[in-house]
């Protein structure tokens, strides 16, 4: 009789981009290899001017043209850094001011979105023709099924990893990190251990010695708040979490927040890779370049409020959406946010619509303060064909009558 082989062990990669923005920056821009470069507001009028003309190529332009970030005056934020400027306390979401106090000579570079979605392409396209079961998680980041893919179970993953490491870099001269183990919470772990461009193998063998030792915040899902909890109670590592009975942890967090802590801190991830997800809502926001007051800029906030739903609506239009949640976001000049949302009867994918009711959001807040960012959503999403089969099957319904005031 002949017995069955073996089910191959899951293998779960997660593979991350190194500073994804800044490293295609350093492919136009060799010159600036090992230097702190900032990445970080809007493209400007002259770069594309500059561009355009073409009178010295990229590379050829010396370091000492570069802006420099201690000359930097605005309210924008960081996208990244290179690893060379991180060194100085500098982020991703920081303030381009305060980031300029750190490191006033780093080199100020502007994002260029269009050249990030390229290469995002490309290395997925690489990766889906060595692995095909892949989930997107972001233009810089994806989760990859090694489980049945030749390669997949060598060395735990590491021959495969190693190799569409080879492939992205031998293609397009950027390096990625690759953490490899049993499931996605353990894998996007791994994938921080070694970066720049390291693979990392994980096995359920391994949790104590590679995982407990980690603090909490290295948990995917685990936030400052959580952290600050925890650290109250007196749990710093993943280990000491794994400690606590589920019931004491349902307890204090909760019982589905509980539940999952306690399976997070002994490994344990049931999630499948999934290859394609719905999005969940579709947004639009921006910080303006000083504080807006509700009552004597309202004219200009007007203006960015309707172009924000109209944006919206282009969105959802371009990406076949309807939805039914219209929600705002608020952010004062003391940096605190408000969130505010309502559902409408009926699904809406209309400019008018979208600003109407976004409107009757941003009424139920008290706008004494100054503003410094305004956001539109639309959630509770629906494909617009399944929205105009499902309609073709109603009776039709009267327009719905809206108002464009702010």
């Amino acid at each position: 009789m002949n017995t069955p082989p073996p089910s191959p062990q899951r293998r779960i990669a997660h593979l991350d981009m190194d500073a994804f923005y800044a490293s295609v920056e350093l492919l136009r821009y060799p010159q600036l290899k090992g230097l702190p470069v900032v990445i970080g507001g809007g493209r400007r009028a002259q770069d594309d001017q500059q561009a355009q003309q073409g009178e010295r190529p990229p590379h050829k332009i010396p370091v000492a043209d570069f802006p420099l970030l201690k000359d930097y005056s605005g309210r924008g934020v960081i996208t990244t850094a290179t690893y060379a400027a991180r060194q100085f306390g500098i982020g991703s979401a920081m303030g381009l001011m305060k980031a300029a106090k750190r490191c006033p000579q780093a080199i100020l570079l502007p994002v260029d979105f269009a050249a990030y979605r390229h290469y995002s392409r490309t290395f997925k396209d690489i990766i889906l023709d060595i692995a095909p079961l892949m989930e997107d998680r972001g233009i810089d980041e994806v989760y990859i099924d090694f489980t049945q893919v030749p390669g997949g179970q060598r060395e735990g993953g590491r021959v495969l990893a190693r190799l569409i490491q080879k492939a992205i870099f031998d293609a397009t001269g950027l390096t990625c990190s690759v953490g490899v183990a049993p499931n996605k919470l353990l894998a996007k772990m791994a994938s921080e251990f070694n970066k720049p461009n390291g693979i990392a193998i994980v096995f359920e063998e391994d949790l104590q010695s590679k995982i407990w030792p980690l603090a909490c915040r290295k948990i995917n899902g685990i936030g400052p708040k959580a952290d600050e909890k925890l650290q109250q109670l007196g749990i710093t590592t993943i280990g000491e979490l794994a400690q606590k009975e589920q019931g004491w942890l349902m307890d204090h967090f909760g019982q589905k927040t509980g539940a999952w802590m306690f399976d997070a801190a002994h490994g344990v991830d049931s999630r499948p890779v999934v290859l394609e997800s719905e999005p969940v809502s579709i947004s639009r926001e921006t910080t303006f370049e000083r504080d807006l007051h509700a009552v004597r800029d309202k004219a200009e906030l007007g203006a960015i409020f309707t172009r924000l739903c109209e944006q919206v609506a282009q969105d959802l239009a371009r990406k076949g959406y309807v939805g039914k949640t219209i929600g705002i976001k608020l952010r004062f000049d003391d940096f605190k946010s408000v969130t505010r949302d309502l559902t409408l009867p009926d699904y809406t994918l209309d400019a008018a619509t979208i600003r109407h009711h976004a409107g009757l959001c941003l009424k139920r807040v008290p706008l004494q303060q100054r503003l410094r960012l305004l956001g539109v959503r639309v959630g509770s999403l629906l494909p617009l064909a399944e929205h105009q089969a499902g309609l073709r099957q109603e009776a039709p319904r009267a327009p719905l009558q809206t108002t464009m005031d702010l």
